[in-house]
C-alpha cells in the first residue's frame, strides 16, 4: 500500500503523530508519505518510517497534480480542515480523518462545560487507522536527530559534562509562559546545572535568566535549531517545559519532565505521552477563568495571570531536586 499522511503544523502536534506514522509502516508495510508545512519538513524528514516529505508553503494546489500521479490507496488526515478537505476531493482516494473536538473545546473555553473525552490526542489519531487493522503498539513517540545535529554538551559551556537540566523557557503564546520573574526564581532553588532552551524570541529574557541565576543557567535560546535543541533535551537528566513542542520531543526520549501549565489544560489530551516515572503536570486548578483559550494569547485577558503567576515554584524545585 502507499499512504498518505497529512499534518500541516505544529511542532508538537507533527511529533504526536508519530505513532500513526510507525504502525502504519510496520504494521502494513506500507509506503508512508507525510505532507507538511515547508518550515516543519525539519521534524520528519528523518524519520525511517517516511518514503517521503512533501511539503507546501501557502496551498495544496502547488504539489495538487505530483499527489495525484502517486496513486495513494489511502489517506489519513490529521489536520482536517478546509486545505486538507480541497485536496482529498481532488485525490478521490479512501481517507479517513481526526475529528478535532472543537465544539468540546469551544465549551470548556467559554462555558466551562467539560465534554473531553479522556483520552489522548494520540489515540485519537490512532483511531484515523483502526478501519486499516493498525494497532497502537505502546511504544510511544518517536524523534529522530541526525548525526550533524548531535550536541556535545562540554561544547555549550557545561563543564565535563555533569547532570544538567533542560529548561524550556519558550512556548507560542505568552499566556502558556511562565513570567521571567518565576523562571529565575525555580533556577535558583535547582541544584544542577541548567540550559536555557528557546527561539530568537526568547534570547533576551534568557539572557536575563543567565544574568541572575549566576553561574547555574547557560542561555542557548536563539543560538541552536531544532534538532540540536531536540539533542540537548536527550541527553539531560529532566526537562523543565511548557504545554510547547519540546515537551512532545521530551516525551519521544522517554525523559523526566516536569511540565508547567498556564491558559490551557492537560484535558485538552496533549499531556507528554507515556509520561516516564517521576515527571509531574504543574497547573493552577479551580480557576474560573481557566482555560482561556484552546490555543493562547500575547496577554492574560483578565489581566492577572494567575495561571501561571501562582504557580509553586518551590514545588518545581523540590520534584527536580528528587525531594518530592
Amino acid at each position: 500500500m502507499k499512504i498518505l499522511i497529512i499534518r500541516f503544523s505544529s511542532i508538537g502536534d507533527i511529533v504526536l503523530t508519530t505513532p500513526v506514522v510507525r504502525c502504519v509502516h510496520k504494521q502494513l508495510g506500507a509506503e508512508v508519505h507525510f505532507l507538511t508545512k515547508k518550515n516543519f519538513k525539519g521534524i520528519v524528514e528523518n524519520n525511517p518510517n517516511i518514503h517521503k516529505v512533501w511539503t507546501i508553503e501557502k496551498g495544496v494546489s502547488e504539489i495538487a497534480d505530483d499527489l495525484k500521479a502517486e496513486n495513494f490507496d489511502y489517506v489519513i488526515d490529521l489536520h482536517k480542515n478546509l486545505r486538507t478537505f480541497h485536496l482529498k476531493t481532488m485525490l478521490s482516494t479512501p481517507f479517513s480523518f481526526f475529528h478535532k473536538l472543537n465544539v468540546e473545546k469551544w465549551l470548556m473555553v467559554n462555558l466551562k462545560i467539560n465534554r473531553l473525552p479522556k483520552l489522548h490526542i494520540v489515540d485519537r489519531y490512532m483511531k484515523t487507522v483502526e478501519k486499516l487493522g493498525v494497532q497502537n503498539d505502546g511504544k510511544g513517540l518517536d524523534y529522530f536527530i541526525p548525526t550533524k545535529d548531535e550536541m556535545d554538551i562540554s561544547s555549550l559551556g557545561v563543564v565535563n559534562p555533569p547532570p544538567y537540566i533542560a529548561f524550556v523557557i519558550g512556548a507560542a503564546h505568552a499566556t502558556k509562559r511562565l513570567p521571567t520573574e518565576k523562571i529565575i526564581e525555580i533556577c535558583n532553588k535547582i541544584k544542577l546545572p541548567i540550559l536555557l532552551l528557546g527561539g530568537k524570541e526568547d534570547a533576551n529574557n534568557g539572557q536575563l535568566i543567565e544574568n541572575q541565576t549566576i553561574g547555574k543557567a547557560i542561555n542557548l535560546c536563539g543560538k541552536l535549531n531544532l534538532n540540536q535543541s531536540a539533542s540537548v533535551v536527550r541527553q539531560a537528566e529532566t526537562v523543565v517545559t511548557h504545554d510547547t513542542g519540546l515537551m512532545h520531543i521530551a516525551a519521544a526520549f522517554q525523559k523526566k519532565i516536569i511540565s508547567v501549565w498556564g491558559n490551557t489544560i492537560p484535558e485538552f489530551g496533549m499531556t507528554p505521552y507515556l509520561p516516564t516515572e517521576g515527571s509531574k503536570i504543574f497547573e493552577v486548578k479551580h480557576l474560573k477563568c481557566r482555560p482561556c483559550s484552546k490555543i493562547g494569547f500575547d496577554e492574560c485577558p483578565k489581566g492577572h495571570f494567575r495561571c501561571m503567576n501562582e504557580q509553586n515554584t518551590e514545588g518545581v524545585a523540590k520534584v527536580i531536586n528528587h525531594k518530592d
